[in-house]
């Protein structure tokens, strides 16, 4: 059997990080999430959860607001439409590295 290393070189590198792969994985779930919200889903600490949004931030994939609710700083996150493009070609690489792997 004879694997293609094509999809495997073409895996973005700035999703492919586990942290920034979760982080992209519930935005891709939800319209928004607070960085709290990330945060505890994750079970990261907030410099973790900062370095990886800034991250994808800097690469366009997602986009952060600072509002205030109820008094309070409110963080929020939220993919791209670059971002959502650049996970579903992640996605669909990682499909097409799982079918030519699979045994027949």
């Amino acid at each position: 059997m004879s694997v293609n290393p094509t999809p495997f070189l073409n895996l973005d590198r700035v999703i492919h990080e586990k942290g920034r792969l979760a982080i992209m994985s519930l935005l891709a779930a939800s319209p928004e999430l607070s960085f709290t919200e990330l945060r505890d889903s994750l079970s990261m600490t907030d410099g973790n959860v900062t370095t990886h949004i800034r991250t994808l931030q800097e690469a366009g994939y997602v986009s952060v607001a600072k509002t205030y609710q109820k008094n309070r700083p409110l963080t929020t996150c939220a993919l791209t439409p670059d971002g959502r493009k650049a996970f579903a070609a992640y996605i669909n690489l990682l499909e097409e590295i799982i079918r030519q792997t699979k045994p027949k």
